[in-house]
């Protein structure tokens, strides 16, 4: 076991702590963390596939007679409040 240093007094500092050796383990959370590694991976998955999905959805309706003519009817509307159509 490692003999603890401590920090000499301060008179702004309320508490002495003791000073970590280089040689002393890390209290780490790596356990925990490598359980969650996947999960970044499966929210990108799932952005993706929704990302898809509403891409060939949007190129469905903008492609077929219904986006044709709510283009139309948007370019139109642009052009009155321009004053141009």
């Amino acid at each position: 076991m490692h003999q603890q240093t401590h920090v000499p007094h301060d008179p702004h500092r309320s508490t002495e702590r003791p000073v970590r050796q280089p040689s002393d383990p890390q209290p780490s959370d790596r356990g925990r963390r490598r359980d969650d590694r996947g999960i970044t991976t499966a929210e990108y998955a799932v952005g993706t596939a929704a990302g898809a999905g509403l891409a060939g959805l949007l190129y469905t309706l903008l492609t077929g007679g219904l986006g044709n003519r709510l283009l139309t009817t948007l370019f139109d509307h642009v052009l009155a409040q321009l004053g141009l159509g």
